[in-house]
C-alpha cells in the first residue's frame, strides 16, 4: 500500500487552474493536499483490478471490509485493547446484512459463511451491549432472518 491516498485533482489539467493569472477555473480547496492513508488495502485496487473480478468477488470484498470494521468496532481483534463503538459497530452490522440479504440468492455456496459472520457479528453486538436489543431488533435482525 502506497503511503499516501493520491489526490486525484493533482496532476489535471493544472494549466486551467486558478494560481495561473487570467484563468477562469478557481482551486478546488483540497488541490495539492496530500490525503492521509484509509487503512483498507483493499480499496487500494486498481478499478481495472475490481472490474476483471467477478460481481461474487467484488461482494465478497465488500463484505470483509464491513466485516473487518465491525469486527474492530466490537473490540474483536486479538492483542489489542478493546475499544467498543457500538452506535458504529451497529451501522456496519446492518449495511452488512442488508448487503448479504439483498444478493444472498446470487452468491451460492458463498452465502451461508457470510450469513454465518453475520450472526456472529450480530451475537457479539448483544454480549457488547450493556442493555441488549429484543429479539429480531438488534443490528441487521430484521434484513436476516
Amino acid at each position: 500500500m502506497a503511503a499516501q491516498t493520491p489526490n486525484l485533482a493533482e496532476g489535471s489539467n493544472a494549466s486551467g487552474r486558478s494560481g495561473i493569472p487570467g484563468s477562469s477555473v478557481p482551486a478546488h480547496p483540497t488541490d495539492g493536499i496530500p490525503l492521509p492513508p484509509h487503512g483498507f488495502e483493499i480499496l487500494d485496487a486498481s478499478t481495472e483490478d475490481v472490474a476483471a473480478l467477478p460481481a461474487a468477488d467484488v461482494i465478497g470484498r465488500a463484505a470483509q471490509v464491513l466485516m473487518a470494521a465491525a469486527a474492530e468496532k466490537l473490540g474483536l481483534h486479538p492483542g489489542q485493547e478493546p475499544d467498543l463503538d457500538l452506535p458504529d459497530a451497529r451501522r456496519l452490522i446492518t449495511a452488512l446484512a442488508g448487503l448479504v440479504a439483498a444478493v444472498q440468492d446470487d452468491l451460492g455456496e458463498d452465502a451461508e459463511p457470510m450469513r454465518a459472520g453475520v450472526r456472529t457479528l450480530q451475537n457479539a453486538f448483544r454480549e457488547a451491549s450493556v442493555r441488549p436489543d429484543a429479539p429480531g431488533e438488534g443490528p441487521g435482525e430484521q434484513l436476516l432472518s
